[in-house]
């Protein structure tokens, strides 16, 4: 008896395959708050509506379109998505992760992927640009469950979830732009409150440089489907324990600050696929 929850994703593989008109995309993106600008980059882009796709949620965080684009990017074929789906917005981790799952069956093997986020380190300004080293996760695992035998292996390893090549490569592009690119590690949570002091506190004594709501379990999933996986954080607000007692952290001005921030990451994102091999 066929497994539902992979027809669930063959669906919707086959209905966004059906509109890519022979394009086949080996690079997948994930754009968050703020930073679907990349999109105007996309050369004779197909744009495919969420809500047209069986199965698939839609975004309803603020500063996420909810639409994914098919086209070329820095010469390769690129899926890039507009909008993510969170746990905090109700949706299951199997719906979270639903997205790339289909990729793998449209045969991309590289994912990129963005977020903005808070800056837990104490150097770190609104608008720097940070490279995901590695993670810490404060959501429940999306693998837990019965196994997709079809994807992946029952205990994936993350010891590189993120591809070392790919970081290397960012860093050379960013010297040769004249941008500083920061480095450090991601933590995740549920949300969708902000966190308190000391919850920043904590993550900052555990290694944390950025703190965010998204992004992990869908690349726990890549990994386990054998994607390369890159990352970058937009430190789109400071997420100190010392804070003034009048600070408030407020969603639209981190969507701002996503928003000009978003034009380098392109940028770095355009010239980091140049660098990868078909």
């Amino acid at each position: 008896m066929s497994d539902p929850r992979m027809q669930i994703i063959r669906e919707a593989a086959s209905y966004i395959e059906s509109r890519l008109d022979g394009r086949k995309p080996i690079i997948g993106i994930i754009l968050g708050s703020g930073l679907g600008d990349l999109g105007s980059k996309i050369e004779d882009a197909v744009e495919i509506n969420y809500a047209d796709i069986p199965n698939f949620p839609l975004s309803t965080a603020i500063g996420h379109k909810s639409s994914m684009l098919i086209g070329r990017l820095g010469g390769k074929c690129v899926l890039a998505m507009q909008g993510r789906f969170h746990f905090y917005e109700g949706y299951s981790m199997e719906q979270i992760t639903l997205p790339i799952r289909v990729m793998s069956l449209l045969g991309i093997g590289t994912l990129l992927v963005s977020n903005a986020a808070g800056g837990t380190n104490p150097e770190y300004e609104i608008g720097d640009l940070m490279v995901i080293r590695d993670h810490i996760s404060f959501h429940m695992n999306p693998l837990i469950g019965k196994n997709y035998d079809e994807f992946g292996p029952r205990f994936p390893d993350m010891t590189c979830a993120y591809d070392s090549a790919m970081i290397e490569k960012a860093h050379a592009i960013a010297k040769d732009m004249g941008i500083t690119l920061r480095e450090g590690i991601y933590t995740s949570c549920t949300g969708p409150c902000y966190e308190t002091p000391a919850e920043l506190r904590y993550f900052r004594a555990v290694g944390s440089d950025a703190v965010g709501m998204s992004t992990i379990p869908e690349v726990i999933v890549a990994r386990h489907c054998g994607m390369k996986v890159f990352g970058v954080s937009v430190i789109t607000d400071l997420a100190h324990d010392d804070m003034p007692e009048d600070y408030v952290t407020d969603e639209v001005a981190i969507v701002v600050a996503a928003t000009r921030a978003s034009g380098r990451m392109t940028i770095l994102f355009e010239r980091l696929i140049e660098t990868l091999e078909n």
